[in-house]
């Protein structure tokens, strides 16, 4: 028999790179989606990766708890991944409710669905290290104090604390992961990471000339989302559950970053960059830098691919999409 799997937010960049690692684990693997206007191009991760078709995928919604019942009831999950949000930290304050009711009441409507239908079922919940926010420690651990800095931070607080909750009261084996910001050829260009790596592609290729940013100077903790779906997973593997911070221990400014894209394709970002101040956030969160440790000591877990190996990965799938005219 299969071990059977329920993902959240499946065709997103989390979502993709989790199924093909369960998939590669002998998982059967459903996904819950969302229907929107852009079904035609839905799966185009999931393309990317060579495993779509592979995925059961359901019609479902996290704020409708009735039709996620429905989806507990049929799929029978032994495993459960939270993945899905309205996860833009930028739109979230043009969105606040929205983002409160998905990211945040959203994750309590799994919890729900998971206690009534599965309760035996094991839950991941995707926490961030953007509940850090102003940070009250240089590092940030598990036992750091929150001081969420948007509506996007305060909504995945509530969701964070809301597993802890159901973990306590009603004995669930639900874990959260504070993954710290993890990036791939699969981010939405939405993100900075991927806006980065993309313009770089188009300023090689000769298609446009500038890069407009907003802080260069925020300062984060990158890692690769392959590394960091197999530690949710390995959450979910232990006899107990509990919460985890996920990240490399290294920080490094947007500047660095657009320094090491640029690099890549032999420019210099000092020729290309400029600072829009459109992109600039109502309240910045300047530094997060995880502390791993824990995650070492109990799950074994470590990041395996440098920021620099990392940047060019995504620089190189940037210009193979440009060449061939795919977009992501």
């Amino acid at each position: 028999m299969k071990k059977v799997t329920l993902i959240t937010g499946v065709t997103g960049q989390d979502g993709a790179y989790l199924s093909k690692f369960l998939l590669d684990q002998g998982y059967e693997v459903h996904g819950l989606l969302r229907r929107s206007a852009s079904a035609d191009v839905v799966d185009a991760r999931l393309k990317w990766l060579g495993i779509n078709g592979k995925i059961k995928l359901h019609d479902g919604n996290l704020t409708d708890l009735s039709g996620l019942i429905r989806v507990m009831q049929e799929v029978r999950p032994a495993e459960v991944y939270n993945l899905a949000a309205q996860s833009f930290v930028k739109s979230s304050w043009q969105q606040p409710l929205l983002t409160g009711q998905v990211t945040g009441v959203g994750a309590a409507n799994m919890l729900e669905a998971v206690r009534i239908a599965c309760p035996e079922a094991r839950f991941y919940q995707a926490s961030s290290s953007e509940m850090f926010g102003l940070i009250q420690e240089p590092v940030q651990s598990e036992t750091t104090p929150f001081y969420p800095r948007s509506p996007y931070a305060a909504a995945k607080l509530y969701a964070h604390w809301m597993t802890v909750n159901y973990r306590e009261s009603f004995h669930m084996h639900a874990s959260s992961g504070i993954l710290f910001n993890h990036e791939s050829p699969l981010r939405g260009i939405e993100f900075v990471t991927r806006k980065i790596t993309d313009g770089v592609a188009r300023i090689k290729l000769g298609l446009e000339k500038t890069l407009a940013l907003g802080n260069l100077d925020a300062k984060r903790d990158w890692g690769h989302a392959r590394d960091y779906v197999k530690a949710m997973w390995l959450m979910l593997q232990q006899d107990k559950p509990d919460d985890y911070v996920i990240a490399t221990g290294r920080t490094a400014s947007v500047r660095e970053f657009c320094q090491l894209a640029f690099g890549h394709v032999g420019l210099k970002m000092e020729d290309h960059v400029v600072v829009d101040e459109r992109f600039l956030r109502p309240a910045e969160v300047d530094v997060l830098l995880g502390n791993p440790a824990k995650a070492k000591q109990k799950l074994g877990w470590a990041p395996e691919t440098s920021l620099e190996d990392l940047v060019g990965e995504m620089v190189e799938a940037d210009l193979q999409r440009l060449r061939g005219q795919e977009h992501l």
